[in-house]
């Protein structure tokens, strides 16, 4: 897709509740552009009462219309339909999404759109595959499981992908007959505002898809609180995540989702097979979005005796990329989310250094027009465990390679005491690549590729402070219902 002027982007400042867009709030928060870091709109706060006015309109809607209790499949043609709006409205997301995000619009055209629009047919497909289960009982009795949805699911989506991560909380719950309030993030609010009116013209009922602006701890903790959201699932940090879980717990008690930080190690073996194109699987996987994807490989554990010419290689590899707006579809490199961000990636980066990392490429920020945030592709070697870069997650471009000389001691290394969200393997010896897997304590495992396709059967989440439950797959599905037991006595 062709690059735009961002000035030339029309945004709508409002929540969508009911169907139509609400403009009012208790404030507003400015809405900056990371790549130039110019504020171009404000959004509107939704307090307490606004998030009760969201969730009591879902509630009606998902008790007066016929969603939930409407043929599945009938469920199923308004979310297929819904998907079709959104593939064929890619002019309009794409540049939604891009002028105030950290992706390109020509990724957002090219894969983030395609891939929204799939998912919500995957979930649809699933709409009429899980009902409950006969159970084997006595003879002149029966028992079964029903499966039933909660009602009121609420969700919070991250900034870093904010179309596609909206995508996988919505999509599952409204195929399993859900209602959802949705809280964008306060830095990325805009692209899902036309994905919610999307929804009603595809047919959905007005109140099944509404959506809240603000910030954590104004309107996300208000809609962890609320009586009547009976679930809640959120991608972010795992910070937040442990403070959703204690609101959660604080005031239902209700199930929740997460989806939070890693730290995923990226383990390559002397017998990698194709060497170039493992480089370029390895810088891709911390690359992406500038590195700012929760599953980044941001640990390189590589073998010694082909650890300098891998690093050298990658090294190469890194300087390809070139740093540039979202909307110049020239660029390879994505901005950082804001300078506060950068300079955060930036203090982990000069730290490390001052505790004796070396940098081998990289290690600063990129000088730009106005205020855009663009950071260097970093390589830091001689680092060990107890050093930030190698502790806690960075969620930019830098990379710290560690070596190995045998498969024990690439297992260990590949360990982390905290997070287990994702992991790569590269090796040609099969059997060496599923000890490693089955070794690893991760939710995912790649071998010899990094990174999703269009594999929507296959869950995601994480092990340890990662997470809990799944999205994608028939799990996410299966996460949107609860089940309710029936014994029934019909003996003469």
């Amino acid at each position: 897709m062709e690059g735009f002027d961002p000035n030339e982007v029309d945004v709508r400042m409002a929540h969508f509740i009911h169907g139509r867009f609400v403009e009012e709030g208790a404030g507003e928060l400015p809405v900056q552009r990371p790549s130039d870091g110019q504020v171009y709109a404000a959004v509107p706060v939704a307090g307490a009462d606004l998030v009760d006015q969201a969730v009591q309109d879902a509630s009606r809607a998902f008790k007066t219309s016929d969603w939930s209790r409407c043929a599945p499949r009938e469920r199923a043609r308004i979310l297929r339909r819904w998907a079709d709006l959104i593939e064929a409205d890619v002019h309009t997301l794409a540049r939604l999404e891009a002028v105030g995000s950290t992706r390109p619009v020509k990724d957002v055209a090219a894969w983030d759109v395609p891939f929204t629009a799939d998912g919500i047919r995957f979930f649809a497909e699933w709409a009429d595959k899980i009902g409950g289960d006969v159970a084997p009982t006595r003879s002149d009795n029966l028992g079964m499981t029903i499966a039933e949805p909660y009602g009121v699911v609420g969700a919070i989506a991250p900034w870093n992908l904010p179309l596609v991560m909206a995508s996988w909380k919505v999509a599952p719950a409204l195929a399993a007959g859900n209602a959802v309030v949705l809280k964008p993030s306060e830095l990325t609010p805009f692209s899902v505002l036309r994905l919610a009116e999307l929804a009603v013209a595809a047919g959905m009922p007005k109140g099944l898809f509404n959506i809240v602006q603000g910030d954590g701890r104004t309107t996300g903790d208000a809609l962890c609180r609320h009586p009547q959201v009976a679930k809640m699932t959120f991608t972010g940090s795992t910070r937040t995540g442990a403070a959703i879980m204690a609101a959660c717990a604080e005031s239902g008690t209700k199930p929740v989702t997460l989806e939070l930080g890693g730290k995923s190690p990226q383990i390559v073996f002397a017998d990698a097979p194709d060497f170039d194109k493992t480089v370029r699987t390895v810088a891709r996987a911390i690359t992406l979005n500038a590195g700012q994807v929760c599953v980044a490989g941001s640990r390189l554990i590589v073998q010694r005796s082909i650890a300098e010419r891998f690093i050298e290689r990658l090294a190469a590899v890194f300087a390809e990329l070139v740093a540039g707006p979202t909307w110049d579809s020239s660029a390879s490199l994505s901005p950082i989310i804001n300078r506060r961000e950068m300079q955060r990636i930036d203090g982990i980066v000069q730290r490390g250094v001052a505790a004796g990392a070396q940098v081998v490429a990289g290690g600063r920020a990129i000088p730009a027009g106005g205020d855009g945030a663009y950071y260097q592709p970093t390589i830091l070697t001689r680092v060990d465990g107890t050093m930030d870069a190698v502790k806690n997650e960075i969620f930019g471009p830098v990379i710290t390679v560690q070596v190995f000389d045998d498969e024990d001691q690439a297992l260990a290394l590949a360990d982390h005491p905290d997070y287990g969200l994702a992991a790569g393997i590269h090796t040609a010896d099969i059997g060496r690549a599923m000890r490693l897997a089955r070794g690893i304590e991760a939710g995912t495992v790649w071998i010899n590729r990094y990174g999703r396709s269009a594999d929507y059967v296959i869950p995601t989440g994480g092990y340890k402070r990662s997470g809990i439950g799944k999205d994608l797959g028939r799990q996410a599905y299966e996460a949107n219902l609860h089940f309710k037991s029936v014994l029934v006595d019909f003996a003469a």
